[in-house]
């Protein structure tokens, strides 16, 4: 007999099959989560807390490393992934800041901690359409916000902060955008070390200069997505211009991106979580074929 809606776990992992599963682990993912981690600081309380909490001044790379490798756990990791949900929960619980202003955010306060997970479906929807071969159709959106809504269970957001379907979440996005988010000080600084990414802390001194000048185009490339990857209300209230060439700059970058990524191999296509779990999926999956057609 199959679970009735009420005793279904609201807490429960990702598998083969969803669409979370086929495209999170994609190397193209990280190309959009820039433009989410900027849209995450300009919520107040989340660029309060994270302006004096977070790393991303000091050690970019190490941050960024962390932030995907939780992100394709939350996907990837089967049981792991809702312990990470949990892990993250007990590591942001004593965080708290105070603006300038004497106001106290806290790390775990609903709506900033929801406003985190929100912005995984425009970075998906955006992702897709720069730099795939086709965007999402609309069932897609649907499918691919019932998977995050999901996700958002899964780290702890509650019911209240989740909104029911994709038309609501497309509400609730653009009142956030509109209403609350803000040019925080803590998004111009991540905008300007993604554009000049600062060597990790424990690089030997003799070899930052080859570090600046190794990742001086990456660093280029990654902040001219950053920016053109916002939305264009998000990049008025940075002061950020964007035009009509740099559009079609990226657009071509896109489909060039689009056009190689599929035709690499997996080891390749995938981060290393990701391609770990799809094999391990595949190795369990040629076990259960030798076990049905075993002789009895």
């Amino acid at each position: 007999m199959s679970q009735t809606v009420d005793t279904i776990p609201r807490r429960r992992p990702f598998g083969p099959g969803s669409y979370l599963w086929e495209h999170a682990g994609l190397i193209t993912f990280s190309l959009t989560t820039g433009a989410g981690f900027a849209l995450q600081l300009m919520h107040p309380s989340v660029g309060t807390v994270v302006d004096e909490h977070s790393v991303f001044r000091t050690d970019a790379v190490g941050r960024a490393s962390r932030s995907i490798a939780s992100v394709q756990t939350w996907v990837y990791g089967g049981e792991e992934a809702l312990a990470e949900g949990d892990r993250l929960r007990a590591m942001h619980a004593p965080l708290k800041s105070t603006d300038a202003d004497g106001v106290t955010h806290h790390a775990l306060a609903s709506g900033p901690w929801a406003w985190i997970i929100l912005t995984s479906p425009y970075a998906f929807t955006t992702g897709a359409r720069y730099f795939s071969r086709r965007p999402l159709s609309a069932a897609e959106r649907e499918s691919v916000y019932a998977e995050i809504k999901q996700l958002m269970r899964n780290l702890h957001v509650v019911e209240k902060e989740i909104p029911p379907t994709y038309d609501d979440y497309l509400a609730r996005f653009d009142e956030i955008l509109d209403h609350t988010l803000v040019a925080h000080p803590a998004v111009h600084d991540f905008l300007a070390t993604s554009r000049t990414i600062p060597p990790p802390p424990k690089l030997p001194r003799p070899l930052r200069p080859l570090w600046r000048a190794a990742a001086f185009l990456p660093g280029k490339l990654q902040h001219f997505v950053t920016v053109g990857t916002l939305p264009e209300t998000a990049r008025a209230k940075l002061g950020l211009t964007w035009t009509d060439s740099d559009e079609r700059k990226l657009r071509r970058l896109g489909r060039v991106i689009a056009t190689i990524v599929p035709l690499l191999p997996e080891r390749l296509r995938y981060f290393p979580i990701a391609r770990e779990a799809r094999k391990a999926h595949r190795a369990n999956q040629a076990l259960t074929r030798t076990l049905a057609t075993r002789p009895l």
